[in-house]
Formats: C-alpha cells, sequence, structure tokens
C-alpha cells in the first residue's frame, strides 16, 4: 500500500486537527505530497503544527475557509498548478457546538452547516471536476460521524450536517462513477481527539465512562481513522464507493 501514495498529491482540509493531522502523517509516511488547510494564518499554524516548522518537502500548509467556495477553488487551482494533478481529497474540516435546539442560536447552526456540509461539498467537487478534467481517478473521502444516523440531543446542527454529509456521499459516488472517481465516507463513533480529547483530558473518569457504553470497549485514536483512510483510497478497495465505513465499537448498535 504504501508504494501506490509515493509522490501522489493528496489534499486534506481541517489539516491542523487532531484527525488531520493524524492523516497527513499517514500520507507523509507513504512519501505522498501533502497538502493541508485550516483556518489560521501560517504563523500560527506552524505553532500549532511544529512539523510545518521543518523542511518538509512533501508538506504545504494554506489558510482556507472552506465555507468560501472562491477560497477553495483557488486552492485546488494553485495546487494542482504548482505541484500537479491532485489524486486524494479528503474534507475533513468540521465545528461542532454542544447545544441543544432550545438553545442554539441561528448564527451557531449556518456556521456548521458552512463548515461541515457546504465546506465539504465546495472541496469534494472541485477536486472531482479536477480530476475529470485531468482524467484521474481519484478519491474523495468525507471524515463523517455516527453522529449522522443517531440522534445526539446536544448535537443538533453537528448531527443535521453529518446526516447531509452522508448523502452527499452518495448522491457524488453515484454522479462520479462513469469517471472511476470513488467517494466514500469514514464516519467514527468516539475518538480521542478534538473537543472530546479536551474534555477528557481534564476528567479521565469521563473518557473511561464513555468506553464503557462502547460494546467493544475503548476510545479510537485519531492515528487508527488515519490507517482506515489510506485504506479506503487504495487499489484494495477499488470497487467501494458511496459506502459508509463507521468505526463506533458497536454504538450505533445500542443507539441506531
Amino acid at each position: 500500500m504504501r508504494a501506490e501514495y509515493k509522490n501522489k498529491v493528496v489534499l486534506i482540509s481541517g489539516g491542523l486537527g487532531d484527525i488531520g493531522r493524524a492523516i497527513a502523517e499517514a500520507f507523509l509516511a507513504t512519501e505522498a505530497i501533502v497538502c493541508i488547510a485550516d483556518r489560521f494564518v501560517p504563523a500560527l499554524a506552524k505553532e500549532r503544527w511544529p512539523l510545518l516548522e521543518e523542511s518538509q518537502a512533501s508538506l504545504f500548509y494554506d489558510q482556507v475557509d472552506v465555507s468560501d467556495a472562491d477560497q477553495v477553488e483557488a486552492w485546488v487551482d494553485r495546487i494542482q498548478r504548482e505541484l500537479g494533478t491532485i489524486a486524494i481529497c479528503i474534507a475533513n474540516a468540521a465545528c461542532v457546538t454542544i447545544q441543544n435546539f432550545r438553545e442554539l442560536s441561528n448564527t451557531a447552526w449556518k456556521n456548521e452547516m458552512a463548515v461541515n456540509l457546504d465546506g465539504a461539498f465546495f472541496l469534494a467537487n472541485a477536486c472531482a471536476k479536477a480530476f475529470v478534467a485531468t482524467g484521474v481517478q481519484g478519491n474523495i473521502v468525507f471524515l463523517g460521524s455516527w453522529a449522522g444516523h443517531a440522534v445526539h440531543q446536544n448535537l443538533p446542527a453537528y448531527s443535521v450536517s453529518k446526516a447531509g454529509l452522508r448523502m452527499l456521499c452518495q448522491a457524488m459516488a453515484l454522479e462520479y462513477a462513469v469517471d472511476g472517481i470513488r467517494v466514500n465516507e469514514i464516519a467514527p463513533g468516539y475518538v480521542n481527539a478534538g473537543l472530546s480529547k479536551v474534555v477528557w483530558s481534564k476528567d479521565a473518569a469521563l473518557q473511561k465512562k464513555a468506553a464503557a457504553v462502547v460494546p467493544l470497549g475503548g476510545i479510537l485514536e485519531a492515528e487508527e481513522i488515519a490507517k482506515q483512510v489510506l485504506w479506503i483510497c487504495s487499489d484494495n478497495c477499488r470497487q467501494m464507493t458511496g459506502i459508509s465505513i463507521i468505526l463506533d465499537g458497536g454504538l450505533s448498535l445500542i443507539r441506531p
């Protein structure tokens, strides 16, 4: 699997988050050319991920607001001009607001939809069009969530955006199958990353409580998700498209 990614250009949105960095590092280990984007200015990005400070010939960072279609398209176009044909797109950028419907503001709702759903569409479709234009049978992977099909009372906007992402995945998979482009989703359950990681780092008992609910027991690490991303993009899965791989340890079996 390692050899098939050598010198391939990989785009990752939300690249400075725990999962985004793990995916980037996994592709870098295969000698791929990794381009990440996030909302932070370059100087702050380097503070958040020191690897960007080092001399990495195969790692590139850009400040991109994925909710802005023009910024996304400009990023995709520039990467193609400067680094060559894009082969893999990982739509990973996301945000979350922990509030129920009674507390959730219209602004928070619109922001989550703009980043989690609109942003994923802008990037994925820009890359899909680039694949078609260059004759590449590329891969698109959406980072979804088991919250996309299981009701989470305090994550309404996030859950709805991830449910929409699942249908986006399926619709795009059907549209672009004729071009040999594969579109899939990886939907994790409880992950030691992002907001959960911050909360659990302050209270280990909460993490143990969460792990106890999972039928298989345990919490996912970002590196495990990264391994699944590499696998789903590999030739081992050449007939897989429009699929949602749910990595939740069985949570969806008890909360369908």
